[in-house]
């Protein structure tokens, strides 16, 4: 099987699976991007796989699902372009050989979903959109605090060698915040002089891994007492053992980082 991240816009990425002859795509908020990589492999795309409503994210839906015929998957309270396959909790999508679980991680959206397969050619695998990326995670648009924590805490649970799919090439920014909160944290400046390195040479810094996330990424790590602290020295107000405020704290320090 092979995973491939396809650029979009300035800094998104559709995730692509395929096997030599049929496709999955996820997130395609541009058409352009797909039609070429089908095109170009010799491919038939079988299925859509949508995790939250946002239009860099479904935007190529309909032109996709119109040229191919590719059945579509979606969170089911979520406005997604219709016919759709509805999902929630628990739910599984079986394609290309493969099994996804489906993941409920509200807080970027109301009712974003992630995808999680347990073997895919012998390691996991996930696609969780907008809700982790690589040393960070999304912002609050619609969900708590505490449905934002609630949702890494499940994704922090899955095995370590899980491959971790985000949607956007964050890491670079995500790192230099991550550094900010736990300067002395050697896991955390090791992996963002390779990520440079990677970026510098114009490839894709994804897809991570869950227990490297689990080591640098601060989002993941809010019951840590050096992020906790380094939250409370944000705001005062912030008690270091409550995990939602500190989360809270992480991210609206995060949304005013330069």
């Amino acid at each position: 099987m092979n995973l491939l991240p396809l650029p979009a816009f300035t800094d998104n990425y559709i995730w692509m699976l395929h096997d030599g002859h049929q496709a999955v795509v996820v997130d395609p908020g541009d058409a352009t991007p797909v039609v070429q990589a089908l095109q170009h492999l010799g491919l038939q795309l079988q299925a859509i796989l949508v995790t939250h409503h946002h239009a860099d994210h479904v935007g190529g839906v309909d032109a996709l699902r119109n040229a191919t015929g590719a059945r579509v998957y979606g969170p089911a309270r979520e406005l997604i372009p219709q016919p759709v396959v509805a999902l929630g909790a628990h739910d599984v999508v079986e394609t290309l050989g493969l099994r996804f679980e489906v993941i409920d991680v509200p807080g970027h959206t109301a009712d974003h979903i992630a995808y999680y397969c347990a073997d895919m050619d012998g390691t996991p695998l996930l696609f969780c959109g907008d809700t982790l990326f690589s040393g960070g995670c999304g912002r609050l648009f619609e969900g708590t605090p505490a449905q934002m924590l609630d949702s890494l805490d499940q994704l922090a649970a899955l095995p370590g060698d899980t491959r971790v799919c985000c949607a956007h090439e964050y890491t670079l920014s995500n790192l230099k915040f991550a550094r900010t909160v736990e300067p002395g944290n050697a896991t955390l400046l090791h992996y963002h002089s390779d990520c440079e390195t990677q970026r510098s040479q114009n490839l894709p810094t994804l897809p991570s891994n869950m227990a490297l996330e689990r080591q640098i990424n601060p989002f993941l790590r809010v019951r840590q007492n050096t992020v906790a602290q380094a939250a409370h020295t944000f705001d005062a107000q912030v008690h270091q053992d409550d995990a939602v405020a500190v989360l809270a704290a992480l991210r609206q320090w995060k949304n005013e980082f330069r």
